[in-house]
């Protein structure tokens, strides 16, 4: 698979955004996030995106675990390979143990989540398969969260269920460990 929008150079991100993403890489041990290197093209769109995003995660009202249990349950649900990838060790610096993160992506399951864990991810699956929760749903979600949790939730459930649609629909190919 060849991305359809390659990652920009410094020259196409401007010096910024070129430092941010090599930063990034950094942190994650990667090369320059192609997340970053692609969607930095839009330069303005981009640092725009990037505040609302960080105010979601790592920002947000939810725990980092629980919001890695969200983002990683809709990169399955979504099937996308570059979320899936980029959040195993995101997911795994916010306290999920390997065994939590495969189940999460498909594997078999775990006990060790938590009620409110288990809340977050049916709601999570909910509603990337229908964009909505039903009463019923929407009741065990309100049972084990705030109103602003329970707001945020349903952001950053649809942000990374956008997020999926561009990376894979661009083909970003998942970041490679740096050597």
């Amino acid at each position: 698979m060849t991305a359809r929008i390659g990652p920009g150079s410094v020259r196409e991100l401007g010096p910024l955004r070129w430092g941010f993403a090599r930063a990034a890489g950094r942190v994650t041990g990667t090369e320059p996030p192609a997340i970053f290197t692609t969607l930095g093209r839009t330069k303005g769109l981009f640092t725009g995106w990037l505040h609302f995003a960080a105010r979601l995660m790592p920002f947000g009202s939810l725990a980092r675990r629980e919001s890695e249990i969200v983002i990683l349950t809709v990169a399955h649900a979504r099937r996308c390979t570059y979320e899936e990838e980029h959040h195993r060790l995101l997911g795994g610096r916010a306290g999920l143990t390997t065994d939590e993160i495969e189940a999460l992506l498909g594997g078999p399951g775990v006990s060790s989540f938590s009620p409110r864990e288990l809340a977050l991810q049916e709601a999570a699956r909910a509603l990337v398969a229908t964009k909505d929760l039903d009463d019923v749903q929407w009741a065990a979600l309100r049972a084990v969260t705030s109103e602003r949790e329970a707001i945020e939730l349903l952001l950053l459930v649809g942000h990374y269920d956008m997020l999926a649609t561009t990376l894979m629909t661009l083909r970003v190919e998942p970041d490679r460990t740096r050597r």
